[in-house]
C-alpha cells in the first residue's frame, strides 16, 4: 500500500512523544508500505533528518513555514472559531505542495498524526486515518490550571474550541486512533467507542540495562520546554526534594532532556542537576537510582516511563500517568499523588535494596510483555488496511 504520513514536525530528532511515535510507525510500517512523508517544519536546514529518513520513506517533503504565516493564520484560527493551535500548523502553501504531492503519488491512504493538521487533509478523497494520540482538549484545560493568571481566558477559549474540533475532525476520517483507553474515554465524540487503542512501544535493542555504576539518586527526563514536565520538574525540586533531605541528606535529583524552560533551569543548584539536551539520554537513565514521573498534568502515555522501565529502573508515578500505562501498583511500579507519598516511595527504593529490585525486574516485564513498536505498526497498519476492504 501507497501510505502518505501527514506530521506536523520533521519526525527526527525523537526528542518530543510525538516525533517518537511518527518515527517508530513511520520505521515499522515502512517494511510492509511505500512510504511518503509530509511534514511541516520551522528548520532551513532538514538535512541530518532527511538522511536518516530516507532509509524508510519512499519519497520526503518537508514544507517550512515562516513566523509571520503562523502569526496570520491564528488570526485568522481565532476568528474563524477554529482552535489557535490549527492556525500554527496551516498555509495555503502547504495545502497545495500537500495536494500536489497526492496528484503525483497517488497514495491509497492518509495517516495523519493529530488533529492539529487535519484542516491540511480536509478535502483530500483517499482513505484515511487520524491518530488523535491523546485527548488534547482534555490536556489545555488540564494545563490551564497550572498557567499564569493571564494565560487562563487563552487556555480556555482554547480548550473549548478543541473540544467542538476534535468532535468535528471525527467525521473526517475513516479510522481513528488513540495512545490509550483512559484517553479514549475522555474524548468528547458519541462515537468513542470506535477509536482504536494503538499504544507506543520501546526499542529495545536501544533501551536495555545497563551495568554501570550510578551517581545520581533520582531522574525524572523529558522535553522541558513542555509544560506538564515543566510543572513535573518544580513539583520534585521544590516540594519532593525538602522532604527526601529530611532522610537522606545527600540525595541528589537529575532533570534531564532537551529545551529546558527558564522555569527548569532556575531549579538547578548543589542537589539538583539540570542537563539541557543530551546526546544519549539512556546515560540519565542509566546513572540514576530511581526513576520518577511526578505528572500532575498532561494526557497520554509517558514514553518516559516505558524506557525507564526497560533500562531496569524502579519507578514511582502519580495516578494520572499511571492509568494509561497500567502498570500493577507496589508490584510492577509505586504510584501515589502527593509529596509526602512520592518522597516516602523514592526513600524506599533509595534504602531497601530488595524492593527496588523486585519493582525494577517486573517493570521490565510488564513493558516487554505490553508494548512493542512492530506490534502496535501492524495493528495500525490492520486498521488502515480495513478501509480499503470495505
Amino acid at each position: 500500500m501507497k501510505l502518505l504520513m501527514l506530521l506536523s514536525r520533521v519526525p527526527w530528532p525523537v526528542e518530543k512523544g510525538d516525533k517518537l511515535r511518527a518515527f517508530h510507525q513511520l520505521r515499522c510500517l515502512s517494511e510492509e508500505h511505500e512510504i511518503h512523508l509530509f511534514a511541516l517544519t520551522d528548520k532551513k536546514d532538514n538535512r541530518e533528518a532527511e538522511e536518516k529518513l530516507s532509509a524508510y520513506c519512499k519519497s520526503i517533503t518537508f514544507y517550512q513555514t515562516n513566523i509571520l504565516t503562523k502569526a496570520w493564520n491564528v488570526v485568522k484560527a481565532f476568528f474563524s472559531g477554529k482552535p489557535l493551535q490549527t492556525g500554527l500548523f496551516y498555509s495555503k502553501g502547504a495545502k497545495r505542495e500537500l495536494v500536489s504531492l497526492v496528484k503525483r503519488e497517488q497514495p491509497d491512504h492518509l495517516y495523519c498524526q493529530l488533529i492539529r493538521v487535519a484542516g491540511l487533509a480536509e478535502d483530500i478523497q483517499i482513505p484515511s486515518t487520524v491518530d488523535y494520540q491523546d485527548v488534547m482538549s482534555v490536556n489545555m484545560l488540564r494545563r490551564k490550571k497550572a498557567s499564569p493568571l493571564l494565560m487562563k481566558p487563552v487556555m480556555a477559549l482554547e480548550y473549548r474550541r478543541l473540544l467542538k474540533y476534535e468532535q468535528r475532525v471525527f467525521e473526517q476520517f475513516d479510522n481513528h486512533t488513540i495512545i490509550s483507553l483512559p484517553d479514549r474515554n475522555l474524548m468528547p465524540c458519541k462515537k468513542r467507542d470506535r477509536i482504536h487503542v494503538v499504544p507506543n512501544g520501546v526499542d529495545y535493542n536501544y533501551f536495555s540495562p545497563v551495568d554501570e555504576p550510578t551517581d545520581v539518586d533520582v531522574v525524572f527526563i523529558g522535553n522541558m520546554g513542555y509544560p506538564p514536565n515543566i510543572d513535573a520538574s518544580e513539583f520534585l525540586a521544590n516540594e519532593i526534594l525538602p522532604l527526601l533531605k529530611k532522610v537522606i541528606p545527600g540525595v541528589r535529583i537529575m532533570l534531564a532532556g532537551a529545551n529546558p524552560h527558564a522555569r527548569v533551569q532556575n531549579l538547578e543548584g548543589k542537589d539538583v542537576i539540570v542537563t539541557g539536551w543530551v546526546d544519549d539520554i539512556r546515560d540519565c537513565y542509566s546513572r540514576s537510582k530511581v526513576f520518577v514521573a511526578p505528572m500532575r498534568i498532561g494526557t497520554g502515555l509517558q514514553n518516559k516511563l516505558l524506557e525507564a522501565m526497560a533500562m531496569k529502573k524502579p519507578c514511582v508515578t502519580t495516578d494520572l500517568a499511571n492509568s494509561a500505562l497500567g502498570a500493577k501498583e507496589n508490584i510492577e511500579i509505586l504510584v501515589s499523588d502527593n509529596a509526602k507519598a512520592i518522597a516516602g516511595h523514592i526513600i524506599t527504593l533509595l534504602t531497601d535494596t530488595e524492593k527496588a529490585k523486585s519493582i525494577a525486574e517486573n517493570g521490565y516485564n510488564f513493558v516487554h510483555r505490553n508494548f512493542s513498536w512492530e506490534e502496535t505498526a501492524l495493528q495500525l497498519s490492520e486498521i488502515m488496511l480495513s478501509s480499503h476492504q470495505k
